[in-house]
């Protein structure tokens, strides 16, 4: 009886263990839920574009999640921040990007003139990205504003780079939709153009951001990091003794003077150089670099092959991140299926990142005007018809290439996916 008695309170006690147990669990699930669901704000666009979906089961699954809970999630990357409606790398288009659930931002990293790193997505690009040519730092700029000459047909040119200024001059500008118009006869004239499918009711005077400055505000958005180190367009070493290993160095220090650890930070690259020095000179850092794929449609004489793939993997390559078309393409039955590229890199091992969703503007408009549709849908325009095919494309990209994560210039519509998904 002492034995039976011994066994049965025994059962009670670790019955009441487990139920502890998964109580608290329970709980830190919904705290979680609760606090990270109070950040999330979607809006109407996910459920637009699901609505204009034909009826499918992928079709009702979304429909059913359209009451939450919505999260942060690291599957979901603020590409320049939230591009489409914000001015790309400010403050503003960072804070969107986060408030819309990506759980990864990125800064495009480039230098001024005093060597500060900076967001931009290329070193000369303040021409179509900020105010600079209605200031008094137009006349710093390497290429003067020239007006179109609608006679001879030459368009409005300008440029405008970081290594033109220092820092502290750069940090008065006002961010601006990235666009010119090349029909301009004046300055001001030539910061027009927006596209249609975008807006200029959230350009006011975006705020310009140094590197150091994106990384203190990631951190009090509690989103990670995944700084791209930009190709220079001034020839390197700069000024004789600013070499590229330097400019790869500097980035990655700054993370370190900022106390942010390694496995928050996906270091990018086009350059395979860059991502092969983080590797070798900055492990810890190096173990997530992304290789940023150019040659599907960079290179005329690229084919993916297993050993191009598994020479990668063998360097310490161990993401690699390529555009939408890429990874998919379009079979008999003309369904959206993965292609060669995606099979092979996964078949190698390498983690697949890709870029970019909702960049294209309206795909039923292209589609419409004859234009073939854009460059992010150029591998599947037999598959395509409308603006809901988007959630269409992104779920075999998560589900049957199996990529980790994408960029988008409207980051809401990926976490609603992700979230519907159960994808973190």
């Amino acid at each position: 009886m002492r034995f039976i008695s011994t066994v049965v309170y025994s059962l009670l006690f670790f019955l009441c263990l487990s139920c502890q147990t998964m109580a608290d669990f329970s709980d830190k699930k919904h705290k979680y839920y609760k606090k990270h669901r109070s950040e999330i704000s979607l809006g109407p666009r996910p459920l637009y574009l699901i609505n204009e979906m034909p009826k499918s089961r992928l079709k009702k699954a979304l429909q059913q999640c359209k009451k939450g809970p919505f999260y942060k999630t690291d599957f979901s990357i603020g590409h320049r921040g939230a591009p489409l409606l914000f001015p790309e790398h400010t403050k503003e288009s960072y804070v969107a990007a986060a408030q819309m659930g990506a759980g990864i931002v990125e800064c495009d990293v480039t230098f001024t003139k005093d060597r500060q790193l900076v967001c931009r997505h290329s070193q000369c690009d303040l021409h179509t990205t900020t105010n600079i040519l209605t200031t008094e730092l137009a006349q710093k700029c390497s290429e003067p504003f020239s007006p179109a000459d609608p006679i001879n047909g030459t368009p409005a040119t300008a440029s405008c780079c970081t290594s033109d200024i220092t820092l502290a001059e750069y940090k008065t500008l006002c961010g601006k939709m990235d666009a010119s118009n090349p029909n301009a006869q004046t300055p001001q004239e030539f910061l027009g153009g927006t596209a249609d499918f975008r807006t200029d009711l959230y350009t006011t005077c975006g705020t310009l951001l140094s590197h150091k400055e994106s990384i203190g505000l990631f951190k009090d958005l509690d989103v990670k990091f995944t700084p791209e180190l930009k190709a220079p367009s001034v020839e390197m070493p700069y000024e004789g003794d600013y070499s590229q290993q330097d400019y790869a160095r500097q980035m990655i220090r700054e993370y370190k003077e900022a106390r942010v650890p390694a496995r928050d930070v996906w270091a990018q690259s086009f350059n395979l150089d860059d991502v092969l020095y983080w590797i070798n000179n900055q492990p810890r850092f190096g173990k997530q670099a992304v290789y940023l794929d150019s040659r599907p449609y960079d290179d005329p004489s690229f084919s993916p092959s297993l050993d191009d793939f598994e020479n990668l993997k063998a360097q310490g390559v161990n993401i690699i991140a390529p555009p939408m078309p890429a990874l998919l393409t379009v079979n008999s039955k003309n369904k959206i299926v993965p292609s060669e590229y995606a099979i092979l890199a996964r078949q190698a091992g390498l983690d697949i990142i890709t870029w970019t969703l909702e960049r294209s503007g309206r795909i039923e408009e292209d589609m419409k005007n004859g234009s073939g549709g854009t460059f992010y849908f150029s591998s599947t325009l037999d598959a395509v018809n409308n603006d809901g095919d988007i959630m269409t494309t992104l779920h075999v990209l998560a589900k049957k290439v199996g990529i980790i994560g994408i960029f988008s210039d409207w980051p809401a519509t990926v976490t609603y996916y992700a979230n519907c998904m159960g994808l973190e």
